[in-house]
């Protein structure tokens, strides 16, 4: 009790510090979506930004030198997942490892039914409950800064983040109740089966079909979509959107840039 009632003390001195300008910049430089965020929200996420740097530790892999435009390019990004919520900044989360691009991991991987292969494989980016730590490629999350219509992988890798804070990988993250989980877990799976059925019919969709394949993956494609074409999302998926709005407690399609052919998928 003594230790989180501490924790919660220093996580409030660190939110009420000011950000140094040349921060600031490079966050407004390398996440759009900050700069149409009302300025209250900025607030909050600004000083969300300064616990995270404060708890995780970065590292960088394959003769990467870390730089604080990595570090705030990555942690604004997360930290735009916690804004309106009580959090406790990605508890299952301790170290962010960073390579330059593309790296090889070992791994077992399905195929087909009971068909699974061992080797290595090409990854731009990681996490796993239990893990505690995330793999991203620098130049990957780069790619989402520079246009923000495509996918995210920072905003997918922490939404996996999310749904391990119910202890597991079921991509229903920690709600409320056990109600609210069951609602939640019903609209989901209406969603992926529909995703699926647009998989295999070649239907264009807003959502990537990455998230076809399970539910973990269909909640970080849903995030990724909500945060980066919600109002796309909104047209296509109303119900998917309301759930992921009442979740998130924000609207991004109130102040999203996209333009009017955003919605024709």
């Amino acid at each position: 009790m003594v230790f989180g009632f501490l924790r919660q003390r220093r996580r409030e001195q660190l939110r009420a510090r000011p950000l140094p300008d040349s921060w600031r910049r490079i966050i407004e430089r390398n996440v759009p979506i900050f700069r149409r965020l009302p300025v209250e929200d900025q607030a909050e996420l600004l000083g969300h930004v300064q616990v995270f740097l404060a708890e995780k530790r970065f590292e960088g892999c394959g003769g990467l030198e870390l730089t604080d435009e990595m570090r705030l390019t990555i942690a604004a990004q997360a930290c735009l997942l916690l804004l309106h919520r009580p959090t406790d900044y990605f508890p299952d989360l301790t170290s962010i490892l960073l390579y330059p691009s593309e790296y090889t991991e070992h791994s077992v991987r399905r195929v087909d039914g009971d068909i699974w292969e061992e080797g290595p494989e090409e990854r731009l980016g990681h996490t796993a409950l239990r893990l505690r730590a995330m793999v991203l490629a620098w130049d990957a999350v780069r790619r989402a800064t520079d246009n923000p219509n495509a996918g995210n992988l920072v905003i997918h890798e922490f939404a996996h983040q999310l749904d391990f804070e119910n202890h597991g990988s079921d991509g229903t993250p920690d709600l409320p109740t056990a109600a609210d989980s069951a609602a939640w877990s019903r609209l989901m799976t209406e969603e992926l089966q529909s995703l699926r059925r647009a998989q295999a019919t070649g239907t264009p969709t807003v959502l990537d079909t990455y998230g076809a394949q399970n539910h973990a993956e269909f909640f970080a494609v849903a995030t990724e979509a909500f945060f980066q074409r919600p109002r796309a999302l909104q047209s296509q998926h109303p119900r998917l959107y309301a759930a992921l709005q009442r979740y998130f407690r924000q609207d991004p399609a109130s102040y999203s840039a996209e333009p009017a052919t955003a919605f024709l998928i």
